[in-house]
């Protein structure tokens, strides 16, 4: 049994999201807090395994009640957010700060199924739970150095592609930290993401990294040292134009995961052939797999995250059973592994 503490300071979300939860036998909700004062009270007496957490609320707000948690009883956080622009930048920071994943508060979207709501939230509660032991103490601080650049490296690959979903953005900020100014290909990254997060994602990896780092646009060149992030809810291709590679929005609905990391691999071996560098890091279910095996076709290089330092080891399991991968790795030596193939 799983018992979760639902943190809102609205009576109306913390009864929709209790009856969400209640629906599975495995979830049990142990207490709701009104605010992040009252949540960290309760922690002391409920003791819940997994905390789902609201980001505005009086009194206290979610980022504070979050920072007390991670640095006082670390637990799973969950945070709640508005879509807004506003709430993917808080949302980002709640990340940085431990939160394990979050949820977007749009249950009333017309376009946002309930029942594929619920079924994210309790996915999402159940998987860092069961792997909180693993991984809910290993967060990464930036790496202040980047690594050297050999300037007598011959690079033998021409671009990088990453794939990501659950406890990708601190994955992804910690790699990118570490690689360095001038780095010599282009990369692209595919992260599991709603509209209006990406942006705020991007913006927060431009900060901490030598490279530089924006959302992707349509028929955007790829650049060396430039760092494209696939827009929320946007599945993006890569396509070659003559000399040049450019960026591909595909209106594609066989794909299940938006953006597609599967769509971004296999664009990736199609246009680089064997100079292509494929990284899947930590995320639920198996999107990259088929993508994967079209860059293992081309003889192209394949790291996975290994099961130690994934929030979800889903998406780089999938790979590694398959056969896949050249290098399983802790997200730790993901940045040294990248320079030394390059």
């Amino acid at each position: 049994m799983i018992k979760v503490l639902v943190v809102d300071d609205s009576l109306v979300m913390r009864k929709a999201i209790s009856r969400m939860l209640s629906k599975d036998a495995d979830v049990q909700i142990v207490g709701t807090a009104i605010d992040g004062r009252d949540a960290l009270e309760k922690i002391e007496t409920l003791k819940p395994d997994v905390i789902t957490m609201d980001v505005e609320m009086p009194v206290m707000d979610g980022l504070e009640a979050l920072r007390q948690i991670m640095s006082k009883n670390p637990i799973p956080v969950i945070m709640m957010s508005a879509l807004t622009k506003e709430g993917a930048e808080i949302t980002m920071e709640a990340l940085s700060l431990g939160a394990c994943d979050y949820v977007t508060k749009d249950f009333a979207n017309a376009n946002s199924s309930m029942a594929m709501k619920e079924a994210e939230l309790l996915a999402k509660i159940k998987n860092v739970a069961k792997n909180k032991v693993k991984f809910l103490l290993r967060k990464l601080d930036v790496i202040k150095k980047p690594i050297v650049l050999d300037p007598d490296k011959k690079i033998k690959h021409e671009i990088l592609s990453i794939g990501a979903s659950t406890g990708g953005p601190p994955a992804l900020q910690h790699i990118l930290s570490k690689l360095p100014k001038g780095f010599p290909i282009p990369v692209i990254i595919a992260q599991h993401m709603p509209k209006l997060f990406t942006q705020s994602f991007s913006q927060r990896l431009d900060a901490v990294s030598q490279l530089h780092v924006k959302e992707a646009e349509e028929n955007e060149p790829l650049v060396p040292g430039v760092a494209l992030v696939a827009p929320g809810n946007t599945h993006v291709a890569l396509r070659r134009k003559g000399k040049e590679v450019i960026v591909e929005f595909v209106n594609e609905t066989k794909y299940i995961y938006r953006p597609s990391v599967d769509l971004l691999m296999s664009s990736t071996a199609a246009a680089y052939e064997e100079q292509s560098i494929g990284v899947i890091l930590t995320g639920m279910g198996n999107d990259g797999l088929n993508g994967m095996k079209e860059i293992r076709s081309k003889n192209g290089y394949i790291i996975a995250q290994d099961e130690e330092t994934c929030v979800v080891y889903g998406m780089p399991k999938a790979v590694i059973s398959a056969k896949l991968a050249d290098s399983i790795l802790p997200i730790d030596k993901i940045s040294e592994e990248i320079m030394r193939v390059l």
